[in-house]
């Protein structure tokens, strides 16, 4: 992952091979299967920089946002925290964590407690997580407010009087509230309009440059990923298929699964547009997985290889990537 990186400083967040498996029941009589929701994913994350991950619905990323956000515990691999592995952490050391990750959802008014007005509701993780008193909580509620763009007579209004935008900005102050080292997006602009996208991206991004937060942006829009990354992750059925600079990601991704992606993404220019590539089929059911790579079923340059033989992420031209084929596939004329 070092190849990607130009900081020298530590990295706020380390993952390594961290895995996720659940246990499901198959119905009545045919005993319980082990979902891998999550397989051996390793990255590591700058303070002050953002890590994109993309894929489809079914990918792995919200299961990956579980774990960063210490909601679950990983199955296996590693997980690292301002230097704490959080396998061995006691639990005041993670409580002494869970402040430092905070989460901005996709979706603002389910986020969002209905019952109370804006300023008792981002006053909240001061009153817990901190010794300040009320005139100083509303003082800082206030700063928040003002920093993402919120008036002050929004201070004690209820969620169900704001916009979507609005609801999302005051979404983003919570989390911002402790001033936290890392956050984690899900998806925090698909349910807004287009309109209003470009808007809570720039304050994303204005934020992380006052503040110094790390951001790890969940999205399956490859513009707004686009728009806000330092490096790029690809996930596909739970696993990381390709890793990289933005930069290097965009004008020559590797796997196939990321040209596919690509050539979803609308473009306003012709000359950005390329050769739409049609996956056929959708991702595999995660009670019966594939053998050999998960993507073979779906690739159009699947070799009997592919079938039988699980990839591992490599180096490849400067990125990471999880393909058999790569070295022939990157050598054809596009």
């Amino acid at each position: 992952m070092a190849d990607t990186q130009t900081n020298n400083t530590a990295p706020v967040m380390i993952a390594r091979e961290l895995s996720r498996h659940y246990t499901v029941s198959r119905g009545f009589l045919r005993g319980h299967a082990d979902v891998k929701a999550l397989n051996n994913v390793s990255f590591e994350l700058q303070a002050g920089k953002t890590l994109a991950v993309v894929g489809e619905s079914g990918s792995g990323k919200s299961t990956l946002a579980r774990q960063l956000t210490l909601i679950e515990q990983p199955s296996g691999g590693s997980l690292q925290i301002g230097g704490v592995e959080i396998a061995n952490a006691d639990q005041s050391q993670l409580k002494a964590l869970r402040p430092q990750v905070q989460m901005v959802f996709q979706s603002p008014y389910a986020s969002l407690n209905p019952r109370k007005q804006i300023g008792a509701m981002l006053a909240e993780p001061l009153k817990l997580n901190t010794s300040l008193d009320a005139a100083a909580r509303e003082e800082k509620v206030r700063a928040m407010m003002a920093k993402v763009g919120l008036r002050p007579e929004h201070y004690h209004r209820y969620p169900h009087m704001f916009s979507g935008g609005q609801r999302q900005r005051i979404a983003i102050a919570r989390a911002m509230m402790l001033q936290p080292r890392i956050v984690i997006a899900d998806e925090p602009t698909s349910a807004l309009d287009v309109s209003i996208q470009a808007q809570i991206l720039n304050l994303f991004m204005d934020l992380q440059q006052e503040l110094g937060t790390a951001y790890v942006f969940i999205s399956h829009n490859l513009a707004v990923v686009e728009h806000v990354a330092d490096d790029v992750m690809v996930m596909y059925f739970g696993s990381t298929v390709e890793y990289g600079s933005k930069q290097a990601v965009f004008a020559k991704p590797l796997h196939p699964y990321t040209r596919a992606l690509m050539s979803a993404t609308p473009a306003i220019h012709a000359k950005d547009r390329g050769a739409k590539i049609k996956l056929e089929g959708e991702l595999p059911s995660p009670l019966n997985p594939p053998s050999g790579c998960a993507f073979h079923g779906r690739c159009p340059y699947a070799a009997e290889r592919c079938k039988s033989e699980v990839p591992q992420l490599r180096p490849f031209d400067g990125q990471l990537v999880a393909c058999h084929r790569v070295e022939e596939i990157t050598a054809r004329p596009d």
